[in-house]
């Protein structure tokens, strides 16, 4: 069946876009623990990004499992499948000249890597919002760590289910203490240092 389909080359070049949008294109994978501060580091740097005039857009895990892929579960292989379709998208968006940052807790290295595979020869930088469990589990700004230590929920990630730490993340954020805009301006810094903005 795959022999039917073609693949259609773009007819406006991704350099080309990149030129108008005056900024290269580019995926930045936020992974971390539930609580880390993904999700608040990516809409911040979001908003200093488009005030910027820079054309960026954020996928949220949670937001992603109400519309794409709302069919899947939380078994390892839809969440295997649920990352393996949020770095296709990603690729998509950063195709058409965007800066996308994708937020997911991505917990294993197999995905992460996957993810990259997909995205590049694309600009993919793997940043990792670290934080200690202790951490993680006082913020618990959903509630999810309290129902996985109840047994609530099952194969939760850092209570029951593994995280892998990156060994090469492209970018590391200590997380634990420091303030939103600092995260942020260590992320505009590095976008700045490989000329994806300028």
């Amino acid at each position: 069946m795959m022999n039917n389909l073609t693949q259609h080359q773009q007819s406006v070049p991704l350099e080309d876009r990149e030129a108008k949008n005056g900024h290269s294109a580019a995926v930045l994978w936020f992974s971390g623990l539930s609580g880390s501060g993904k999700s608040t580091l990516a809409m911040a740097v979001q908003k200093v990004l488009f005030e910027a005039g820079f054309q960026v857009t954020v996928l949220d895990g949670d937001n992603v499992r109400h519309g794409l892929n709302a069919g899947l579960g939380f078994a390892e292989s839809d969440r295997n499948e649920n990352l393996r379709r949020v770095a296709e998208a990603s690729k998509l968006i950063a195709e058409a000249g965007m800066i996308v940052l994708s937020s997911f807790i991505s917990p294993l290295a197999k995905n992460r890597q996957l993810a990259r595979k997909i995205v590049e020869p694309l600009n993919f930088f793997e940043i990792y919002v670290s934080v200690t469990l202790d951490t993680a589990e006082q913020r618990d700004p959903k509630g999810l760590y309290k129902k996985a230590r109840a047994g609530e929920i099952k194969d939760f990630t850092g209570i029951d289910s593994p995280f892998e730490e990156p060994d090469h993340a492209d970018l590391v954020i200590v997380n634990d203490s420091q303030s939103v805009q600092e995260g942020v301006q260590q992320i505009i810094t590095f976008l700045k240092e490989k000329r994806i903005i300028s």
